[in-house]
C-alpha cells in the first residue's frame, strides 16, 4: 500500500509503485511513472518523469520542466520546444529545492545511487552516470554528460557540452569550461588540474610577498 498526504495532486494516467509514500501537497503531472519504495516529499512538482525504485525526493524538489532554451528573434526571444523527460533510475536521492530540466529531443537522465545536495541545477538533455556526488548550490548546464562515480564540490558550475570522465573530482566553486579526463581532480575558475591549481596559487603568493618586500625595502 502507498501513503498519499493531504493535498496531493496527481494527474491522469500516473503510475505509482507499491509501498511510496507521496508527501502534503506533490503535484504529480499526467503520464509521470514512480516505482517502488519511493519517498516524495513535501511540495514536490513531477512532470514528464520516469522515476524508478528506492527514489527519494527532498521537499521542494522540481523535476520536468522545460529547460532554458530559447532562439533569438528580431521581436525578441522565442521558447524552444522541449520534447523529452527526465529518467532517474533506481537509488537516488535528490535534494531540497533541487532542479532537473526535462530533455529537449533526449531525455535527462540521473544514474542509479547517485546523490544530488540541497539547491543543485541540473540543464536539460545532461546525462549522469551512476553513484555520482553533485553537491550543494552547483550547477551543471545542458547537454553535459558526467561519467560514473564523478563528485562536483559546492558552488560548482559546469558549462553546456562539457564531458566530465568517469571517477572525476571537481572542486568546490570550480569552473569547468573544458572536458575533464577520467579520475581527474580539477579546480579554480577556469578549472585546471589540481597540481597545476596549487603551484599557481603558491607562485601568486610568491610574488605578493616578493612585492611587498620590494615596497617596504
Amino acid at each position: 500500500h502507498c501513503v498519499i498526504e493531504e493535498g496531493v495532486v496527481i494527474g491522469a494516467h500516473v503510475k505509482i509503485g507499491d509501498r511510496c509514500r507521496i508527501g502534503a501537497h506533490a503535484v504529480i503531472r499526467s503520464g509521470v511513472e514512480i516505482g517502488d519504495d519511493c519517498d516524495i516529499g513535501p511540495h514536490t512538482y513531477i512532470t514528464h518523469a520516469l522515476i524508478g525504485s528506492k527514489v527519494r525526493l527532498h521537499p521542494g524538489v522540481c523535476i520536468g520542466r522545460p529547460g532554458f532554451g530559447f532562439a533569438i528573434e528580431p521581436t525578441g526571444y522565442t521558447s524552444v520546444p522541449q520534447l523529452g523527460r527526465v529518467v532517474i533510475e533506481s537509488d537516488v536521492e535528490i535534494g531540497a529545492n533541487s532542479t532537473i530540466d526535462r530533455g529537449a529531443g533526449p531525455d535527462t537522465v540521473i544514474g542509479q545511487g547517485t546523490r544530488i545536495d540541497n539547491l543543485v541545477q541540473i540543464g536539460h538533455n545532461v546525462k549522469i552516470g551512476k553513484y555520482c556526488i553533485i553537491v550543494a548550490q552547483a550547477g551543471i548546464a545542458g547537454s553535459c554528460q558526467l561519467g560514473d562515480y564523478v563528485m562536483v564540490g559546492g558552488q560548482a558550475g559546469i558549462a553546456g557540452h562539457v564531458s566530465i570522465g568517469t571517477g572525476a573530482k571537481i572542486a568546490g566553486q570550480a569552473g569547468i569550461m573544458r572536458d575533464v579526463p577520467p579520475k581527474m581532480e580539477y579546480m579554480g575558475t577556469p578549472a585546471v588540474p589540481l597540481r597545476q591549481y596549487m603551484k599557481q596559487v603558491a607562485l601568486v603568493a610568491k610574488m605578493i610577498t616578493k612585492k611587498g618586500n620590494e615596497d617596504n625595502g
